[in-house]
């Protein structure tokens, strides 16, 4: 195999933190003048988890990502590259990347049922019918972190949470938002906030997620910022 092919999966992954911290930022964010963002979310994460869910089939192998390979082959060429993947090459579509990380890595995806509903969403956005019967930034932000978060937390070491556009912070108000909504989260070890207070924002949930959060805090020894 062309040694340049090896490099598909490092290339896929910075595009795929790109699109994640856009997709994070505009579902947890929302200022006047940005009513958009929602929309702009739900486009985002399904272009981090299409790009991510293709960056793990290919740590398998490079080319499993890629649905057409047969018709690369003209007989003219002695090695496939990266030249000709990129220019003639088709990938696996979003709708199918299940199935075909499936097959490739034995791993299932997980809440199924959020990412058709996260697929059709786009879909909609995509042929200008938005959708109205749902809170889109709550959509993006199950698919995210229900889906996407375990998978390259798991793969990758990489952590959701710290992918967002808030330079002025760091991942505080994204766990805010989370907390509120009780969606579980993976915590990276060297987990920390300083502008919002973890008890005020767990407290009204419900007594399995704050028992969730305790003990995801107790496995990275931070078991003392929760006193609720």
């Amino acid at each position: 195999m062309n040694e340049e092919l090896r490099s598909i999966p490092n290339r896929i992954l910075g595009l795929a933190r790109a699109a994640l911290t856009q997709a994070n930022h505009h579902a947890v964010f929302m200022d006047p003048g940005n009513e958009h963002w929602p929309l702009m979310s739900v486009l985002n994460t399904a272009h981090a988890g299409e790009l991510f869910l293709k960056a793990i089939i290919a740590t398998e192998h490079p080319l499993l990502i890629f649905k057409d390979l047969v018709t690369l082959d003209d007989k003219n060429i002695d090695e496939l590259d990266l030249e000709r993947l990129l220019t003639r090459g088709r990938t696996h579509d979003f709708e199918k990347l299940p199935q075909v990380l499936w097959a490739t890595t034995g791993l299932r995806i997980p809440n199924p049922e959020c990412y058709e509903r996260l697929r059709q969403a786009r879909n909609a956005i995509q042929h200008f019918c938005t959708p109205n019967d749902r809170d889109l930034s709550e959509l993006s932000l199950e698919f995210i972190y229900t889906i996407l978060d375990p998978l390259i937390a798991e793969r990758f070491g990489i952590y959701a949470i710290e992918h967002h556009e808030d330079h002025s912070v760091s991942y505080d108000y994204v766990v805010a938002c989370l907390l509120r909504n009780e969606l579980r989260f993976s915590l990276p070890e060297d987990f920390a906030v300083t502008e919002i207070d973890l008890n005020e924002e767990v407290g009204a949930a419900s007594a399995e997620y704050r028992a969730w959060f305790r003990e995801a805090l107790a496995h990275i020894n931070k078991a003392d910022l929760l006193k609720v």
